[in-house]
């Protein structure tokens, strides 16, 4: 090269460092926005995969056939390196399951058993019931709980807050001398709908049966009880956990073209709980991230470093497609750039969180701009997400998706979360927001600093 030749690079190289990545990316972000807003491409491959295949449980064949379809689809779109990698997971059965009011009227009681609960004899269990708002109230009425069901009537706050009567209750109920527990759905809005969900136990405690009833039922039981009549309910459940058996991540890249070793990482989790067919929890999130680097793959920009789309397995009870994800690609880990999670639901989109350092947030304020016609332009703080935390223990920068949530938990592990909850216009910005972002991160001339 001559000096002439040189000086020129290092000029054209200094003026690209001075343009912001707003000004460089804009032509570029403004045809992937246009492009993903055209017509409801994601939104129909979305109600396709539910609408085919169901609910996507851990253990279930339909979840595996659901990876199959994934994997020829986006091998039929021309996407590298398509692969399912292996995953052992867990397989929980809810089998039959009622519940019913006995006293002081007979109704059936709308429920869901929670995941990872043990069942009932054949014969199921009928007892007295005993309502509390929380665990202190568990505790000041202890003396009442034993040989009692316990219903927690607690009313949702936040799910971060709310979310742990569903998981430590049939603790909590165990060491009061409970026989099973139920649960005021962990949701907002009811239309008495029952709302599922992990639960745990604890080895040094007996393990008692547990389900979540309807918010309006829960509500009714506690107004019994504070009216002083005897509240009796039989509850029968045939769940059973089996042994693990094997799964796979969904995985598909857009491999880079400068820089293939160097990896931007998202996508969300394929499997679902075992009710509706997990539209916006989280087949959603799939779609979105799958159909983003189709989209650059089609526009031709193919950026210098590997975007990478992956379907995690088993999120929901147990986060083995994350952990196996980590394991496998342990080496790799000092070069992935930066990781992207989508789990939120795919309504209208606000924009991303980010965990990360200073320096990374800086340039990543400058992508989020490239949103602004979309209404994605927010950069909050905090960013991650169950399937990626493996790997941000590890020292991956993670990013959430971020969306509007209000009617998220409205859905929520329900019968209701199917694909006509979301609008194809809101499915297609998102799919602009993912294109965008890892588009640019895995194009910038200098890898996002850790």
């Amino acid at each position: 090269m001559t000096l002439l030749a040189a000086l020129a690079v290092a000029a054209a190289s200094q003026r690209a460092h001075a343009q912001s990545l707003t000004d460089r990316y804009r032509p570029a972000a403004e045809r992937i926005i246009a492009a993903a807003l055209r017509d409801s491409a994601a939104w129909n491959k979305l109600a396709v995969l539910t609408d085919r295949f169901g609910h996507r449980f851990s253990g279930s064949e339909s979840l595996e056939r659901a990876i199959d379809w994934v994997l020829a689809e986006m091998a039929k779109e021309g996407l590298d390196s398509v692969r399912g990698e292996p995953v052992r997971v867990a397989h929980w059965v809810r089998g039959a399951e009622s519940a019913e009011l006995v006293s002081p009227r007979a109704v059936p009681l709308p429920m869901l058993g929670l995941g990872g609960s043990i069942g009932t004899a054949p014969e199921g269990i009928t007892a007295q019931v005993l309502v509390v708002s929380s665990f202190d109230d568990l505790r000041a009425h202890a003396a009442d709980a034993q040989g009692r069901i316990v219903l927690f009537d607690a009313p949702f706050t936040n799910y971060g807050a709310t979310v742990r009567y569903r998981y430590t209750g049939a603790v909590e109920a165990a060491k009061a001398g409970a026989v099973a527990v139920l649960l005021r759905s962990v949701t907002p809005v009811s239309l008495r709908t029952p709302h599922t969900g992990s639960m745990g136990y604890d080895s040094a405690v007996v393990r008692i049966p547990a389900a979540a009833i309807t918010v309006e039922d829960a509500m009714m039981l506690h107004r019994m009880q504070d009216r002083g009549e005897r509240i009796t309910v039989r509850l029968r459940m045939a769940a059973a956990t089996l042994p693990d058996v094997e799964s796979r991540n969904v995985v598909g890249e857009l491999v880079g073209s400068e820089r293939p070793n160097e990896v931007v990482v998202m996508g969300g989790h394929i499997d679902s709980w075992d009710v509706g067919t997990g539209a916006m929890d989280d087949a959603g999130g799939v779609v979105i991230a799958w159909e983003a680097i189709r989209l650059l793959k089609e526009l031709g920009l193919r950026p210098r470093r590997t975007i990478r789309v992956v379907g995690w397995t088993n999120e929901e009870n147990g986060i083995g497609g994350g952990r196996a994800y980590r394991e496998r690609h342990a080496a790799q880990l000092e070069r992935h750039v930066l990781a992207i999670e989508s789990d939120g639901g795919v309504f209208e989109p606000v924009g991303f969180g980010f965990s990360g350092s200073d320096s990374a947030r800086a340039l990543l304020r400058q992508v989020v701009r490239l949103l602004a016609p979309i209404g994605a332009d927010s950069l909050l703080a905090g960013g991650g997400g169950a399937d990626i935390g493996p790997i941000m223990q590890a020292g991956v920068p993670g990013m959430s998706h971020v969306v509007d949530g209000t009617r998220y938990f409205w859905y929520h592990h329900t019968h209701a979360d199917t694909v006509d909850k979301l609008n194809p216009r809101e499915v297609a910005m998102n799919v602009a927001a993912m294109a965008v972002m890892a588009y640019v991160v895995a194009d910038m001339t200098d890898r996002l600093p850790r």
